[in-house]
């Protein structure tokens, strides 16, 4: 018995043990073709690299001199630093140092890490990062109320957060809670100093706080002067009223500015709701019951009338008073000023020349409206801003599909950010865009109008634009970030990675490659294929996971990239967890081309 013992030991033993990662034949056959005997010694180390940065890579000039200068060594040369070793040597640089830069997620990334997008534009001609119900720790009936998941979101580049603001229970001062649950809140000055401690730790381009407005008077000029004394210069105060264009991000650098709607037309709805009262029409009046509240639009409605979100006004308190001189300093910090739709939706969409404006759609109503005034939405998006929220129904903070709401032009598409799904993963890898700093330059089919006042139309079909070819080469470093037996008890993981694209219909798909039995360090070597009609709107989904014969597949890393910023050639993919934090060591070696 203890020999067979000692035997399954030592074959336990050699099952783990982890090889070290060898270069696929492509790097290889890279290497040899800029960096091997046949290049030139005389014009230094540095070349084979320069030339592969440029006609592999398609490296511009500039980036080709950038990544030279990081590599540069300082002093000693060490490993992949003799790549651009600047004085003649007879010895060429390495396959293990060329190997090492191609799979550095940090040297070699698959998309840049830089703004490079024109942010000069108004507001509504950009994608904003955009949180929903900000404050909330866990779901949307029975959290607690904080301000962590605030910073966490403003850690993560979010730019838009939300605050919705109730009076306390002694009426004196402004709490932030779920309104109609039994949401445990804050206290508004506590988020408020926490965000400006946090604003712009990811980002310099500006936050917009959208407010919730459950306030009489009085408090609303409490908040006015929270604001105010908090934020001081922060906060940007627009110099008309209204706007008759948005300003830009560029512009409103590290600069605050709020979103609610403004004072006097809560006064006007105040006085439309007594009348529908006294005329028994509740028909356009937001739901009075207290956990109906969640979603005063639920998906019962016939999308013709469409309301705004009980973000807006309909508080279940009793009427303010309204005074106008405490209201005026509130209002006068309104730079996006919020709308009730009034009538039919063709109404709410229409266009003011004289006025830009935010229109709040729940999930469900955006679906409806797309399906029947899906120009019209395109229309108002060009110069106003779209905001989209999650239907109430989505109690456990669960999230939606942003793709619809994206290509008819909606900036903010709303979502909750303690929702670890997979459509959050989505709204992660679309912000990584731009150098993740919270805005992303709309294409210039959802900005631009036709002689005939014809815009884009996502229902015709497209032809295909450009195909994505992408090779997945191999992958390492979950022996260095799992331990040895999270996988399966007695063997190394048996790997495979899912390969996709989410987008338009016509472009949303998902592939896979062949599972390779106990590797730590797998080597696939397949190349994918994806035709694309609406590339400028495409996210590359990549997740790897562990096969398991008996139970549920093993998570092993997942990430989302946007198609049109990938970077040509062979590049590291850094691997993230569920909840978008990025592993130390996993990634992927892969390879990108457009042809």
């Amino acid at each position: 018995m203890g020999s067979y013992a000692y035997k399954y030991c030592m074959c336990f033993t050699r099952k783990f043990r982890s090889p070290d990662a060898q270069p696929p034949p492509d790097v290889r056959a890279a290497h040899l073709s800029y960096c091997g005997p046949s290049s030139d010694p005389q014009q230094g180390h540095g070349h084979g690299l320069r030339r592969f940065l440029s006609q592999v890579q398609a490296e511009s000039p500039a980036d080709v001199d950038r990544i030279l200068a990081i590599l540069a060594p300082t002093s000693a040369s060490h490993g992949i630093a003799r790549l651009v070793n600047r004085s003649p040597a007879p010895a060429p640089p390495t396959l293990d140092d060329f190997f090492g830069f191609l799979f550095s997620p940090d040297l070699n990334p698959p998309i840049t890490n830089q703004v490079h997008q024109d942010m000069s534009a108004p507001f509504s001609h950009y994608f904003i990062f955009t949180g929903h119900n900000s404050y909330l720790t866990g779901n949307q009936l029975n959290s607690d109320s904080s301000d962590i998941p605030i910073i966490k979101s403003l850690q993560r580049g979010v730019r838009v957060i939300e605050l919705d603001m109730w009076p306390n229970s002694s009426k004196n001062n402004v709490d932030i809670l779920h309104g109609g649950t039994l949401t445990a809140p804050v206290e508004m000055i506590r988020c408020l100093k926490s965000i400006k401690e946090y604003a712009f730790c990811a980002s310099n381009y500006p936050l917009v706080i959208t407010l919730e407005d459950h306030l009489t008077a009085d408090l609303q000029a409490k908040v006015a002067e929270m604001l105010t004394e908090t934020f001081g210069d922060l906060l940007f105060i627009p110099s008309s009223d209204p706007m008759k264009e948005f300003p830009s991000p560029e512009a409103l650098m590290e600069r605050i500015i709020i979103s609610t709607k403004p004072p006097q037309e809560y006064k006007e709805f105040l006085k439309a709701k007594d009348n529908q009262n006294g005329n028994g029409n509740l028909a356009d009046l937001p739901d009075q019951g207290s956990l109906r509240r969640i979603d005063s639009n639920a998906d019962e409605s016939d999308g013709k009338d469409e309301l705004d979100e009980q973000d807006e006004e309909d508080s279940d308190e009793d009427d303010p008073k309204f005074q106008q001189e405490t209201a005026c300093e509130y209002r006068k910090l309104i730079t996006i000023q919020a709308g009730k739709p009034k009538g039919h939706l063709r109404d709410a969409l229409k266009v003011d020349p004289d006025k830009v404006r935010r229109l709040s759609l729940s999930e469900t109503q955006i679906a409806k409206a797309t399906a029947s005034h899906g120009a019209e939405v395109i229309r108002f998006t060009q110069k106003n801003i779209l905001r989209v929220y999650p239907k109430g129904t989505r109690v456990n903070s669960s999230n939606y599909d942003p793709m619809n709401a994206w290509i008819h032009g909606a900036q903010m598409v709303a979502f909750n950010m303690q929702g670890h799904d997979k459509a959050l993963r989505l709204m992660q890898g679309f912000f990584r865009a731009n150098g993740g700093c919270g805005y992303v330059k709309k294409p210039d089919f959802l900005l631009t109008t036709g002689p005939n006042g014809e815009v884009f139309d996502p229902k015709a079909s497209l032809p295909v634009k450009t195909t994505l070819k992408v090779k997945v080469y191999m992958g390492d470093g979950w022996r260095m970030d799992f331990s040895k037996t999270h996988f399966d008890a007695f063997s190394p993981p048996d790997f495979y990675t899912r390969v996709g694209i989410a987008g338009v219909k016509a472009d949303s798909v998902m592939k896979k490659t062949r599972v390779l039995e106990d590797q730590w360090v797998p080597v696939w070597d397949e190349e994918f294929t994806f035709p694309l009609t609406v590339p400028e709107l495409a996210l590359l989904r990549i997740e790897v996971q562990e096969y398991d014969m008996s139970e549920k597949h093993d998570f092993g890393g997942q990430t989302v990239l946007p198609v049109w910023e990938l970077k040509q050639g062979i590049r590291a993919v850094a691997l993230h967890d569920r909840k978008g934090v990025r592993y130390k060591s996993v990634r992927l070696l892969m390879r990108f081309d457009f042809v």
